[in-house]
This record gives structure tokens, sequence and C-alpha cells, in this order.
């Protein structure tokens, strides 16, 4: 390595004066490891001379990405943020990002919808799913004594023993699907809400394209009406019959106007669990999914649904959760139980 003239004539001086004047030579390597001639020593352990060192570039904390976030609507979340960081996301009117790295839920995200946020750094990047749930606790509230949900029309409603609809609820756009029924004339228990109806259709014609025949049997029912089927079954089957098979008035799905009953040709399996092994029966749990229903009380959940196993009856959530649902093999109470509420959420 080339010296500067000054370090050379610096030492030589040095090591003049140290032979003529009886003085202890001084350590050469300090001249010479210094720039322009000015002593630098090193701390221990540190490469000295013209070497520099260069400091890290900044860094995010990657960690702080999840696979998955489960976040309500109207819900935030903060992401790693920093200068040179950047965020997409794949659905904007389920979710943003602001520059700042604050995740935002819109309030208007329905249940079970997905989308993805994407945050690149520096040529890395890392994508989470995003799945938007309610707390089962934040739709809920007491109503002279009785817990009653707050979110009666949401598609994704959960009723249940526990979760009661309000007395006077009427579902909106109730209106009769084109499907065939095992019985003629208008009725009551035609009717389901228009998104369930549609897809009611849709599912009926697929099973027909299949070679399957389906028959609704019992869709929406009032109040009024559970309350006097109810009663009907305690004054004939007695009270633990009626509350394994059916719902006390206001805590009947069929209120939603979301759920139908539905049976092949064979009217001998028509609200029978050997529904389940008829040909209808296996399409029907194989494919109602792909049209946005589920098996509401499937078998061996009786514990979480609180009630007996019904191959017949068919809930509208919508193709994205009835998918997921079906797929796991969970019941809807079980599908929430990963929503965080949303004072927790941060």
């Amino acid at each position: 390595m080339k010296k500067q003239p000054t370090v050379i004539l610096a030492v030589a001086a040095a090591l003049s004066g140290a032979l003529l004047g009886g003085c202890e030579a001084p350590d050469v390597s300090t001249w010479i490891s210094g720039s322009g001639g000015q002593s630098t020593t090193a701390p221990e352990g540190q490469a000295t001379g013209e070497e520099t060192t260069i400091p890290e570039a900044p860094s995010i904390d990657w960690n702080a990405i999840p696979e998955t976030f489960v976040l309500a609507p109207g819900s935030e979340k903060a992401l790693p943020h920093g200068e040179g960081v950047t965020y997409h996301i794949s659905a904007p009117d389920v979710a943003t990002v602001s520059p700042d790295g604050k995740l935002a839920i819109s309030e208007h995200a329905a249940i079970g919808s997905k989308a993805e946020v994407t945050v690149e750094y520096q040529g890395q990047t890392k994508t989470a799913q995003i799945t938007v749930k309610s707390s089962l606790s934040e739709t809920i509230m007491m109503v002279n004594s009785v817990p009653t949900v707050t979110n009666p029309t949401d598609l994704a409603v959960v009723v249940n023993k526990q979760r009661s609809l309000p007395v006077d609820y009427i579902p909106p756009g109730l209106t009769e699907p084109n499907v065939p029924f095992p019985f003629s004339g208008k009725a009551e228990k035609k009717l389901l809400r228009e998104p369930a109806a549609r897809a009611l259709e849709s599912l009926f014609a697929a099973a027909e394209k299949d070679g399957i025949q389906l028959y609704g049997v019992s869709g929406y029912r009032s109040y009024r009406t559970q309350k006097s089927l109810f009663d009907g079954y305690v004054k004939t089957q007695g009270a633990e019959h009626a509350a394994r098979y059916s719902a006390n008035p206001g805590k009947s799905e069929h209120q939603t106007g979301l759920a139908m009953d539905v049976s092949g040709a064979d009217s001998r399996t028509r609200l029978e669990e050997p529904f389940a092994d008829t040909p209808e029966g296996k399409w029907l749990a194989a494919h109602c999914a792909e049209h946005g229903f589920i098996i509401r009380y499937p078998k061996g959940k009786e514990e979480i649904t609180g009630y007996a196993y019904e191959p017949w009856h068919l809930r509208y959530v919508g193709t994205t959760m009835a998918k997921e649902i079906m797929e796991k093999g969970i019941t809807l109470e079980e599908y929430f139980q990963d929503a965080v509420a949303v004072q927790s959420q941060s």
C-alpha cells in the first residue's frame, strides 16, 4: 500500500530524535495506521488501517407479519413500516393499508370475505391472508333477559339455543325460489331471502344435471309458526324430543329466511336421518357448498350445535364460508372460534 510522503518523513524524524536524544522510540504502527499523519487506536477486536465498517441497512420485523389475520369489520391492525416499505391489497373493498402501515378492514366487509396483503421491502416480500369475522360475543345483547343477536340480517348470523332472533324479526326480501316442492299452493314455508332463493335454484339445477331430483320441504317460518310447531312437538312427543329436533320460537334458523329443509323423491326418508345415505343426500353433502350452503347440523357435532344430525337442513352462508366449513368438517359456531373482539385487536 502506498504511504503518504508526510507519514514517511514523520517516521524518519521520530526515529532520528530517539537515536540522538536517547528517548524511547515511539510505536511506528500508530503512525502508519493513522490517516493523514494522525494516530488512531482501534478498539480491541476491530480492524485497523484503511478498513471501513459499513453500517447495516435498516430492516423490518418480518415475524410481525403472520401468515393469516382474522379481523372484524371496522377493525385496524398495525403492520411493520418504515422508509421504503410498500403494501399491496388484493381486495380494496375489503381492506386498505395506509403508507404508515395501518391495515384497516372496511366496516362494510362481509363476514367470511377474504383479502391478501403483501408487504415489500428491499426486494423481499411477504403475503398474509385476511379473513373477516366478527367475534360472536360482539353480536349479541340481552333483551328482556334473552340473549339476542344484533345482526339478524347478516348472511352469516349465528342463531342457536343460546342466541335468539328478535321476537318481531321478519327477514327482508322474502321470495319463493323456483324449485319443486312436494306440495302445491302458496305457503310461508316456501319462502327464502333473495340470495338464498337464487342459490337454491342454482343448487337444484346442478343436481338435476347430475340426475338428482331434489325437493324443497320447509324454508322460512315466522316466530308464530315456530311457536305453534314447537308446542305441538312438546305435546305429542315430549319436551326432551322437542328440544332435540326442534327450536324454541325465536331460536330457529328457519326464521332467518336462510335455511331450507330438502328431500329426495322418496318420502320415507324425508326429514329423516337415513336421507344421508340416499343418492340425493350424498350428492347434497358433496356439492351444497359450491352453491353457498352448509349442512347446518352435522353428525357428531350435537354438543356444539345443540341439535341432532340433520342431513336435510341446508343453511345459506355464501360460497366462501360454505366451502371452508364443509372442507374442514366444522360447524358454523366453530367457524367463528378464532374471531377476536375488536377492542382486543391492535
